[in-house]
């Protein structure tokens, strides 16, 4: 059996999602698919990005991960596989998979053109139904990347916020609100050695708020801010109780500053 994970904005008011599981499914009906999420919002690259970024070493080894968050479908832009010596990433070559793939080894890129591996007639807007999700079904049946076609050094990478580090102050963004209204930093749990018990985080939202940092959410009282270390890996904001987006007025691009 072959795991294959789907992370899409596709929701799942609609068929997109569920088509995609079939494509799959008639082509190996011993794979195993897994929704990854469905609730990116529409055209969300980088949203989808640190998702697919969060979850994929959770999988059993050889899992392929499928992402279609894919504005530029039908037109010149590339489609890609990429093989890690754990996994498979299949999607537009936007930079979704850019975040996932850093720091990992590339064993290979492989550019989809291939079109005996795709649905026919190939749509020109539901690329996830017509090559996706048949490159995905033909790899968990064993079939080489190579035969997808031809290899590529080179795939798109996201423009990424980086935090910067001042002093006695690290200075990042939002770049993720979960569906608690949680909003997810770009301040990775490493800078923050040495310094846990000593910061305070400082969020600029629709009013300058100070947010104690703490180790879980109901450290503080309900209702209340608080910064902690999330299970993504990177400093959070959370409202006890609440949403930290609506009560603080946090977006993407929100600036937090941490600092002891």
């Amino acid at each position: 059996m072959a795991v294959i994970t789907l992370t899409t904005d596709f929701g799942t008011r609609d068929w997109f999602a569920g088509t995609m599981k079939g494509v799959i499914l008639r082509l190996n009906p011993r794979a195993v698919p897994v929704d990854l999420t469905h609730d990116i919002p529409a055209g969300d690259i980088r949203g989808a990005a640190f998702a697919l970024a969060a979850a994929w070493r959770f999988f059993p080894r050889g899992t392929i991960h499928v992402a279609v968050v894919d504005p530029g479908v039908g037109s010149a832009r590339k489609a890609i596989a990429a093989q890690t010596p754990d996994c498979v990433f299949v999607g537009p070559d936007n930079g979704l998979l850019s975040l996932a793939l850093a720091g990992q080894k590339i064993v290979a890129i492989r550019r989809l053109e291939n079109e005996k591996f795709f649905l026919k007639p190939l749509s020109r807007t539901f690329h996830g139904r017509d090559i996706f999700a048949p490159v995905a079904g033909h790899l968990s049946r064993g079939v080489p990347l190579k035969q997808f076609g031809p290899a590529s050094k080179t795939f798109e990478k996201l423009d990424w916020p980086q935090p910067r580090r001042r002093g006695n102050r690290i200075e990042g963004e939002v770049i993720y609100l979960d569906r608690f209204g949680n909003a997810i930093t770009n301040i990775a749990d490493q800078l923050l050695a040495g310094t846990k018990h000593l910061a305070t985080c400082e969020v600029f939202g629709k009013h300058r708020r100070i947010c104690p940092l703490k180790d879980f959410y109901q450290a503080v009282p309900t209702n209340k801010p608080v910064a902690l270390c999330s299970s993504s890996g990177y400093l959070e904001i959370a409202v006890n109780g609440g949403s930290a987006a609506k009560t603080l007025g946090l977006e993407l691009g929100t600036p937090v500053v941490l600092h002891w």
